[in-house]
């Protein structure tokens, strides 16, 4: 950082800072952390890209297509379950996992695009 990058003088907005600060008591940042600490592993965004191609994939898929082994993958695939990330269903021996909602699809295409705008830049 550079001086430019930092105030010159120090104030606050002390009616701001109330504010945003009573929101935050409110809201579990916590959780919402710990959800992209789930999703900032290459691995486990690998395998959440995957999920938004395709609705459903067995632990065998997730391994190939992310180039691991089936106990890695499904190591990710349970860090994803334990975050809420991921759903899955049993059939006979196989696992097959799929986003658990829409919202981290939209996390996902949302962060695509703004990795386009920026190498665009």
């Amino acid at each position: 950082m550079s001086q430019k990058d930092t105030c010159e003088i120090y104030c606050y907005d002390e009616e701001k800072v109330t504010r945003i600060q009573r929101e935050l008591e409110k809201e579990d940042i916590s959780s919402i952390a710990q959800l992209f600490k789930a999703l900032a592993d290459e691995n486990r965004a690998k395998i959440s890209f995957a999920l938004c191609q395709d609705d459903e994939l067995c632990v065998c898929d997730v391994a190939n297509i992310i180039g691991t082994s089936v106990a890695t993958a499904s190591h990710h695939l349970r860090t994803l379950h334990k975050q809420g990330i991921v759903t899955y269903r049993k059939e006979g021996k196989l696992a097959f996992y799929s986003l658990d909602d829409d919202h981290i699809r939209q996390l996902m295409e949302i962060a695509v695009d703004i990795k386009e705008v920026n190498a665009n830049v």
